[in-house]
């Protein structure tokens, strides 16, 4: 059984949770479920009124007991344990199941938006920095599937992310035909770090990305 836990960092009689919704919020490859990117996200939608639960990958989970550093599981197993979380969550909880995560963990979220199978069983996805492409390398595109979408998919990106800048990905036919909606973060990187002369901080563009998921959670719920 998958290990899942919930980001609940503020007192619930102080917000208002978003009704029917819970969000499944997958982490990147190379850091953890509890890292300082991934605590602040997940506080900050839970901040926002979403329900947010987290889970680690088998990889990641073997590194939490071992210490040893390790590259992400191959694509099926990571969709495999994906869905586990998937059916865990779904008989905890009533309303609308949401997939997403960072980088890594939205592009597997995205892949899950895209099974026909789950159609009954999702019914949102949202992706914090996608990885529309390696550094370098904007040949080689990772939106094979986006034209596969069955739920409403939205990816929140830092303007300059080398995994996608706002100029290459407005540019991608894909991108531009598929029914993803895209919030862009003016200056952020990957990690939603801004330009040293930007007045945000990179704490503030986290707090602006969680409440432009809330938004779009409540009109899902």
């Amino acid at each position: 059984m998958p290990v899942i836990k919930m980001f609940e960092n503020h007192p619930k009689d102080k917000i208002t949770i978003i009704p029917n919704i819970t969000l499944i919020l997958a982490h990147g490859a190379g850091a953890p479920a509890d890292s300082v990117f991934m605590t602040h996200l997940g506080n900050a939608l839970a901040g926002a009124g979403v329900k947010t639960m987290w889970f680690e990958f088998p990889y990641m989970e073997r590194t939490r007991i071992d210490g040893r550093k390790r590259p992400p599981d191959r694509q099926p197993a990571l969709l495999s344990h994906f869905r586990q979380v998937i059916r865990a969550v779904s008989r905890e909880n009533g309303g609308k199941i949401i997939v997403g995560g960072k980088s890594m963990g939205g592009r597997m979220a995205s892949l899950l938006a895209a099974e026909p199978e789950l159609v009954s069983r999702l019914g949102g996805c949202v992706c914090f920095g996608y990885p529309f492409h390696r550094p370098g390398k904007p040949d080689r595109w990772r939106v094979e599937h986006f034209d596969r979408f069955h739920c409403p998919v939205l990816i929140i990106q830092g303007a300059r992310d080398p995994f996608g800048k706002r100029k290459e990905v407005d540019d991608c036919p894909m991108v531009i035909s598929s029914v993803c909606r895209i919030h862009w973060l003016e200056g952020g990187d990957h990690d939603f770090r801004p330009l040293v002369r930007q007045p945000e901080t990179q704490d503030q563009l986290i707090e602006s990305a969680a409440k432009t998921a809330a938004a779009f959670l409540a009109d899902l719920g």
